[in-house]
């Protein structure tokens, strides 16, 4: 009887559940994820706009007061429900269901609720890479210190490019700005991850 590995990329041999691609714990590691964005979704809130300042601050040895604004965190917000929502009308699309609204919760909660259906499909490792990624920039707006761990990449959307693009953002300090590069050389602005989203949203239906 041949035995299915778990399409994800470990260190080691995993089997794959039963009628999944992937394995168990990689099955119940995206769901304990997906039940945590709702949270992180909220937390990136709060680091978003700057600190106040104080009428007469002290200054303190040491002390870094963050007076931009906190464009890694926004990012995050909307990289989250837009994913999210991606993800779900694939769903709703296939099993003929309802498309949530769109909300962080409900996104998470659809999604959550047909884990099983969606660890059995074919782009099962592509979500799992995708709701950890999602996790990881959030922590990573949220503290830059626990986001140290690298996101998935996938290949570029360049015609003929065999670069990947990494599907986390990217702080430039100078501007405040964010891009997403790929490894050849090809470069975005993070507002046209909308435009990026679409063409990976197009290349789940077809897979699917």
């Amino acid at each position: 009887m041949k035995v299915h590995l778990c399409a994800r990329d470990h260190s080691q041999e995993i089997p794959a559940a039963t009628g999944s691609v992937l394995c168990a714990p990689c099955i119940k590691q995206v769901e304990r994820t997906l039940r945590m964005l709702p949270s992180l979704h909220r937390e990136c809130l709060h680091h978003i706009a700057p600190t106040p300042r104080r009428l007469n601050p002290t200054k303190v040895s040491g002390s870094r007061r963050r007076d931009h604004l906190n464009a890694s965190a926004l990012d995050a917000r909307h990289n989250l429900l837009t994913i999210l929502e991606s993800w779900s009308e694939v769903v709703a699309q296939e099993l003929g269901a309802v498309t949530p609204a769109r909300s962080v919760p409900q996104l998470a909660r659809f999604l959550t609720l047909n884990l099983q259906w969606l660890a059995a499909q074919p782009p099962a490792a592509d979500f799992a890479d995708e709701i950890e990624g999602l996790r990881l920039e959030c922590l990573r707006a949220i503290d830059a210190e626990s986001g140290a761990a690298t996101t998935p990449a996938r290949e570029c959307f360049m015609d003929g490019c065999t670069g990947t693009v990494s599907a986390s953002s990217r702080s430039i300090q100078e501007s405040g700005a964010s891009s997403i590069t790929c490894s050849s050389g090809h470069s975005w602005e993070m507002h046209e991850w909308i435009t990026l989203r679409q063409l990976m949203k197009q290349q789940r239906k077809v897979v699917a």
